[in-house]
This record gives structure tokens, C-alpha cells and sequence, in this order.
């Protein structure tokens, strides 16, 4: 990110306080990463480009509230990093599109999890994660299940070098105490489920999902108070919450019968 203008929008975006701790992951050049140094108490900047380290550690040379760690942030515990800060640390991210889901949930199931979001994202896939019910992706699913996102601001493609052939926006999502929904595991499985097969309606698509007989699945929506003609983009967060609890109690059901 080169243009000053842009820069100021994701920095306003992530309402920073003096006192916090920010995880930034993408630093790139380090030019956003001066930016949240000068405004809080400790960065710590994660670039998976190693060729960009040597850069980062120039650029950055005269802050030593920033921490440089080269790596994969799927592969790098929060807990290890931010085990002291309190209040809990926020996260900015520009992140690309098939990892976002991915990054979010290992930021978000993490022992120690951050209480905020700010995410650089392509345009559209920002409008996707800001969607409702009716027009709902996994990704969106995955993301409101934990917080509320919201697009804050709109970035042009000039902003960043080179040049993509998108454009940006910056979604902040500000954490809810807890998941929606709390068993997030049985969530996750019969979300795949249903949007595995997108064009086909539920009862199709978590028949093939879940390795289940049509008839099951009729049973299981049935159950739910879920109509097995609707598709998954359709359902809101609480009628998957319904659907987590019946299929929840169907497998009590089936773990009982099978010790007795």
C-alpha cells in the first residue's frame, strides 16, 4: 500500500488506542506497519515473503516497539506472541482471498484471541463477507459466526504497488464474547456440508456431505424446522444453530443406542 490517503483509511479503520497491541500480517514494505507503530504500544509484523525481511527490518529500524517474524501465520500461535498483552490484541490484515477464511479461523479459535478485526480485502469479497441471510458464502457464515463485519472504507486499486487489477475495501469486524453458535466444530461440518454442492437444495447437498440417505436429511431439516427445498445461502445463523442442535442431540441419540 503506497497512497498516504489509503493508508489513513485503514489506520482509522482499526480505531487503535494508545495503549494496544496489533498483529499485522502481510507487512510487505513496512510502510502501514510505521503507521501503527507510531500510534500504539507494540507491532508485531508477520510476512511470509522472506525476501521482504531484510526490507522490513530497514524500514523499521527506528521503532523498537516492532517485533519482525518471518512465517506463515497458520503455522504461528497467537498465545506465544501475546500472552501479556491486555487488553487482548486487534489484528490488521491484507490478506488474499483463499486464505481469508482460513487465517480468520485460526485467529478466531486460538486460545488467545484478538478482540478485533481490521481486514484489507479484495472489493467484492468484502461485499461477500458483509452479506445476510439470502445471500449468504461459507466464507460470510464463517466470519459472522464470530463477530460483525462491516466495510469501513473503499481503497482503489492505485493505492497499492503494483497495481491489482481490483479493487479494495477495509471490513472491520468487532468480536462477539463468544461464537453464536458454540460447538463450531459440528457448525463448520454440515456448513461444508451444504455448500458443497451450491446449485442443489440442502437435502441434496448434506445427503452428499454427510455420507447420509435423502431420507436422513429430510428428517434432520424436518427436525430443524428447516424446508429441505432451501439451499445453504438461504439459512441465517440461527436456523444453522438450530440444525447444529438437532443433528447434536440425533448423534447423542445414536451414541446411546449403540452403548446400550
Amino acid at each position: 500500500m503506497i497512497d498516504p490517503y489509503s493508508l489513513d483509511k485503514v489506520i482509522q479503520a482499526a480505531q487503535i488506542q494508545t495503549g494496544d497491541s496489533i498483529l499485522e500480517i502481510g507487512a510487505g514494505l513496512g510502510s502501514l506497519t510505521r503507521e501503527l507503530a507510531i500510534r500504539c504500544q507494540q507491532v508485531v509484523a508477520i510476512e511470509l515473503d522472506n525476501p521482504l525481511i531484510p526490507i522490513l527490518q530497514q524500514v523499521l529500524s527506528n521503532y523498537t516497539n516492532v517485533r519482525i517474524i518471518q512465517g506463515d501465520i497458520l503455522q504461528i500461535d497467537p498465545q506465544e506472541i501475546f500472552a501479556e498483552a491486555k487488553p487482548s490484541y486487534s489484528v490488521v490484515a491484507n490478506i488474499p482471498y483463499y486464505i481469508t477464511s482460513a487465517v480468520i479461523r485460526h485467529l478466531l479459535e486460538a486460545s488467545s484471541k484478538p478482540k478485533q478485526l481490521t481486514l484489507t480485502l479484495q472489493e467484492e469479497v468484502a461485499e461477500r463477507i458483509c452479506a445476510a441471510a439470502g445471500d449468504f458464502s461459507l466464507l460470510a457464515l464463517s466470519i459472522q459466526l464470530y463477530g460483525e463485519p462491516k466495510i469501513v472504507a473503499h481503497l482503489p486499486a492505485q493505492a497499492f504497488y503494483p497495481v491489482p487489477k481490483v479493487n479494495s475495501a477495509v471490513i472491520r469486524v468487532k468480536l462477539f464474547p463468544a461464537p453464536r453458535i458454540s460447538d463450531t466444530d459440528i457448525f463448520f461440518q454440515l456448513a461444508r456440508a451444504g455448500f458443497s454442492q451450491k446449485r442443489k437444495n440442502l437435502r441434496n447437498s448434506l445427503a452428499g456431505g454427510l455420507h447420509l440417505s435423502t431420507q436422513q436429511t429430510l428428517q434432520l431439516l424436518l427436525s430443524a424446522n428447516i424446508n429441505p427445498t432451501r439451499r445453504a445461502e438461504t439459512l441465517s445463523l440461527e436456523e444453522w444453530a438450530s440444525l447444529v442442535q438437532v443433528w447434536h442431540d440425533l448423534d447423542n441419540k445414536i451414541s446411546s443406542h449403540q452403548l446400550g
